[in-house]
């Protein structure tokens, strides 16, 4: 072959493979149909469901990138920037902090993307489509009812605990839950052990978010097992006798509920306690079966991303998603898929969790 013949097949493979790169960048390769933006690796509510959105998106022509937040917001909005710029059409986020979050989907709105609030609604921003949730007032109210339903006699002390208030969720769980538990401690069926804000409030049905706001900023776990603890340990130190025996507690999930039930198991002046949860996380399945927790609020998140995601492939469809309701977000009412919630205790923790394939028994003792 000549030299001009070898100059021209060169320039030919040259020109294929830009082509080719070109075509790959722009259909293909690293572009992404649904950004997935997860709060933190280190609970395994989050860990479990990053790969039920990898499932869910399983025979379909669709492809997602899940990213982490690991506890910033400052890290969430670069995740989302990351997402933005691999060409995502639909961002599901469940939000670190729900305010702070604002300014990141703001950035995925102006890029002409369709953003899913995912398990905790965005605040005070208009550039949230849609949302996708456990009705997170009827989860407090169903912990309180429980609360409620075995409670002894008259003048039971009541702790509550919440959780992060930079959580619209915390305010909505606390909301749902005062709701039952105000005409309780108005009657005097409990008494109200650790909150000077909520005792002061106690003649009222219905809390403004201000009122509940600082309430909220007493009790607050944030979420988090530790601050529970000590926060439950700071309290019954501080408590009066008769601020002891049997005794009902508002823990907001199961994370603060097993460390706030080993304070209270822990004080031998705690004749009894029956305390909430939710999220029915294996540990607290286990404390539950061995009575050491007395409830969990079972949120089946297989649900949730299938609601989320069947919400992604519709509006990637271009249809409009199903939705069942709306919450307001400080700024706009966002349309809401609301999925259900289930009581779960000692008497029917295996028909609900083991008899539905949620867990195995084999992942429990006592069954």
């Amino acid at each position: 072959m000549g030299k001009g013949l070898k100059r021209i097949s060169l320039l030919l493979v040259i020109v294929i493979l830009a082509v080719a790169v070109a075509a790959c960048g722009k259909n293909g390769g690293s572009k992404v149909s649904v950004g997935i933006v997860l709060p933190t690796k280190d609970e395994p509510r989050w860990v479990q469901d990053e790969q039920r959105f990898k499932d869910a998106l399983k025979g379909t022509d669709y492809s997602t990138e899940i990213l982490f937040s690991q506890g910033s917001s400052a890290k969430e909005k670069e995740n989302v920037e990351t997402l933005i710029n691999k060409g995502i059409q639909v961002l599901i986020i469940c939000p670190q902090d729900g305010a702070a979050a604002a300014g990141a989907v703001e950035s995925a709105k102006k890029a002409g993307i369709k953003v899913i609030s995912y398990d905790r609604l965005i605040t005070n921003t208009d550039a949230v489509d849609y949302y996708v949730t456990f009705d997170s007032v009827e989860v407090g109210k169903a912990q309180a009812q429980y609360l409620v339903d075995h409670a002894k006699g008259s003048g039971e002390p009541l702790y509550l605990y919440a959780g992060a208030s930079s959580d619209n969720n915390a305010f909505l769980f606390f909301q749902g839950a005062w709701t039952v538990l105000q005409p309780k401690i108005a009657d005097g069926t409990f008494k109200i052990a650790n909150s000077s804000e909520a005792e002061g409030l106690k003649g009222k049905a219905e809390l403004s978010r201000d009122e509940m706001s600082k309430i909220i900023g007493q009790v607050t776990t944030n979420w988090d097992a530790n601050e529970a603890k000590n926060k439950a340990q700071t309290h019954l130190t501080a408590a009066a006798a008769d601020m002891k025996g049997d005794v009902a507690i508002l823990a907001p999930n199961d994370g603060t509920a097993r460390s706030i039930a080993d304070v209270f198991a822990s004080d031998s002046a705690i004749k009894s306690y029956v305390v909430s949860g939710q999220d029915a996380e294996q540990a607290s399945v286990q404390y539950v079966i061995d009575g050491k927790q007395s409830m969990t609020v079972f949120k089946d998140v297989r649900s949730l991303v299938k609601d989320a995601m069947g919400m992604a492939v519709a509006l990637l469809e271009g249809n409009a998603p199903d939705t069942t309701g709306s919450y307001n977000n400080g700024k706009i009412d966002v349309k809401a898929k609301q999925t259900e919630v289930i009581v779960v205790d000692k008497d029917n923790v295996k028909e609900k969790l083991i008899d539905s394939e949620y867990y195995k028994a084999s992942d429990f003792t006592g069954l």
